[in-house]
């Protein structure tokens, strides 16, 4: 209340329909690229950014959408700016450069009248002290942009981050590196594991079957649980890549099989679908929630511990074990477009220390005989093959099982010359529709304790 014993006015820009989506979206924005904030964390309904929970859900769809498209095509809105401009931005204009992404965002790749991205542009400068004298150069940069935009030719390399690019070249050459950026550019699919017949659900669903038996839609008409099986458990949502891990342990009818780091457990549920007596564990309370949940959904029987990895002493080892470890997640950018931002090349190699460091310990809990898969969800050697590498080097008590073509079917070069496993985002082409191409770029490889 204020002094007089009134609640102060709101200013009439803050009523302005839509205005406040835009707000929350370069505030987040900023969170990710500034604060290095995951998006998932700021965009979760129970305790993400306060701004965003207070939307409407159709805002909320919004904001989404902005900051995804923001993300997937930064280098390019930035060059599309950057063009325009008869002079830089101020170094301390990092709260206007944000307005202006995401507004460009909707101009270049939103469904959004170019009107309406452009006049709530102008009206979010207006409302913040820090922006106020820039609206003037807020609205003439954007009408030029929606006037030229048809002359902006995206190039996709652009869109990443020089840190990544360059290992991304290193590691596979430019045109590779370039083949991996288009694919970052489009939406993904959604793909669901089926409990059984892939063929009946895809068809009930309105999907394709992939080779390796996973269900893909291009598209929901709805939300999510009310799609046919979502509420029998029937199914659950799996990229393609992450489902090939837990794919390489052969028969595991009545065996005994352990998911390190098993959260939120599609993994998990994949080995107990196999026949496994399986043991889930992770070092997270709340994510081990989410597993048992999902568990729950799937009617699968799971022993589930809460536990660290590193130094879990199980009573007896296992016949099977997985570890898929924490990463730079370098190969789920489709998905999360975050990553580039919220990740660099130190925090790459500091997971390469951890990944060792858990794959030494999870091969201590292997049976004589008994099978260790290593994976993750990084496109990036330093923690795929060079800590498999070092491993075998550090553990003569393991060998590598080299996996074989016939066990990743459709993902022809999926395979290398040493046995990996190594999906790129840019596999799975589909000219017909893109909608429906690629799959998280994924590493593996699997060893076999001898002694």
């Amino acid at each position: 209340m204020s002094a007089a014993g009134k609640s102060p006015q709101r200013s009439p820009a803050v009523e302005r329909p839509g205005l406040l989506s835009r707000q929350v979206a370069a505030k987040l924005l900023a969170a990710v690229v500034d604060g290095r904030t995951s998006l998932d964390g700021l965009l979760d309904l129970r305790g993400g950014h306060p701004g965003y929970r207070a939307l409407e859900p159709r805002d909320q769809g919004l904001v989404r959408a902005i900051l995804l498209a923001s993300l997937r095509h930064r280098g390019t809105i930035e060059r599309a700016l950057a063009g325009r401009l008869e002079r830089p931005l101020p170094g301390n204009a990092a709260a206007l450069r944000h307005l202006l992404h995401a507004a460009a965002a909707q101009v270049l790749f939103l469904d959004v009248p170019d009107s309406a991205a452009v006049d709530l542009a102008v009206a979010a400068a207006e409302a913040d002290p820090r922006n106020r004298r820039f609206k003037g150069l807020v609205n003439a940069l954007l009408r030029r942009l929606s006037r030229e935009k048809a002359k902006i030719a995206p190039k996709p390399s652009e869109n990443l981050p020089p840190w990544l690019r360059e290992r991304l070249a290193a590691a596979y050459g430019a045109a590779a590196a370039d083949a991996i950026a288009r694919a970052h550019g489009v939406p993904p699919p959604l793909d669901l594991t089926v409990k059984s017949d892939p063929d009946g659900w895809a068809s009930r669903l309105g999907g394709t079957k992939l080779a390796t038996g996973t269900v893909r839609l291009a598209a929901l008409d709805g939300p999510l649980p009310e799609l046919p099986g979502f509420a029998d458990g029937e199914w659950w949502v799996q990229d393609a890549g992450a489902a090939l891990p837990a794919l390489l342990f052969g028969d595991l009818r009545n065996k005994r099989a352990l998911d390190l780091c098993a959260a939120p457990g599609g993994k998990t549920a994949q080995l107990a679908l196999a026949g496994a007596r399986v043991t889930a564990l992770d070092a997270s309370e709340r994510r081990m929630t989410r597993l048992r949940e999902n568990l729950a959904r799937l009617r699968l029987d799971v022993e589930t511990l809460v536990a660290d990895a590193a130094s879990y002493a199980p009573a007896e080892p296992f016949d099977a074990v997985l570890l898929d470890a924490p990463c730079s997640s370098t190969g789920t950018i489709r998905r999360h477009p975050d990553v580039p931002y919220t990740k660099d090349a130190a925090e790459v190699a500091k997971l390469a220390e951890v990944q060792a460091r858990l794959l030494k310990a999870a091969s201590r809990m292997v049976a004589p005989g008994g099978r260790l898969v290593f994976s993750n969800c990084s496109v990036l050697p330093e923690e795929g093959e060079a800590v498999a590498a070092e491993f075998l080097q550090r553990h003569p008590e393991f060998r590598l099982q080299p996996i074989g073509d016939g066990e990743v079917p459709g993902l022809g070069g999926a395979v290398s010359a040493e046995g990996f496993l190594r999906t790129l985002p840019s596999m799975l082409p589909n000219e017909a529709d893109p909608r429906l191409a690629g799959l998280d770029g994924f590493f593996a490889a699997r060893f076999v304790r001898h002694s």
